[in-house]
Formats: C-alpha cells, structure tokens, sequence
C-alpha cells in the first residue's frame, strides 16, 4: 500500500461515518486533487468505498457539483489493517535503525 492511499484511508477513518468530497480529501490527506481521485477510483472499485452525486443547482451554488465518498464496513475493517500494518512496519524499522 502506497503513502498516498495511507493517508487518504487515514482522511477517512478520522470519521469513517462521514460523507467526504474529493478536494476536502486532498486538503485532509496533504495530497494534490489528481493525485487522489485515482486513489479514489481505485477504492471504489474494490468495494472499500460508495460513492454519490449531490443534488446541487450548479447555477445557484456557483460551483460544479460534487461526488461525495463514503467508506463501506469492509473499506473500515480493510483501512484499518492497512494503517496498522503500516505503522507496525515503521515502528519495526524504526527499533532495527535504533539498534545499531
């Protein structure tokens, strides 16, 4: 798992409840916007996220409209592990470089 989906699936397990856009994302994980909708896209496809239109007049609002995520229960519990796995592995590396 890249650093990039890391810190998307992070964005998103802070709430994983919670409905998030796609330039919110990039804000939230420190990430440039076309470096996430792959990610995105990506997740989708493997079921760890849904995703919808909103509903919006783009004339009223002055703005495009968005396509909001959410993650599913197995993105939750597949998230989780991945960020687990990650700082297990860094934590690891960390004490191998502390015992030299």
């Amino acid at each position: 798992m890249t650093v990039p989906r890391l810190l998307v699936l992070e964005a998103f397990l802070d709430e994983p409840e919670c409905e998030r856009y796609g330039l919110e994302l990039a804000h939230l994980a420190g990430l440039a916007p076309g470096t996430i909708y792959p990610i995105l896209v990506a997740f989708e496809a493997a079921g760890w996220l849904t995703s919808r239109a909103e509903e919006v007049d783009i004339h009223l609002e002055g703005r495009p409209q968005r396509r909001y995520y959410r993650l599913t229960a197995s993105g939750v519990t597949a998230g989780r592990a991945a960020v687990a796995a990650r700082k297990q592995r860094t934590q690891r590396a960390g004490a191998r470089r502390l015992a030299w």
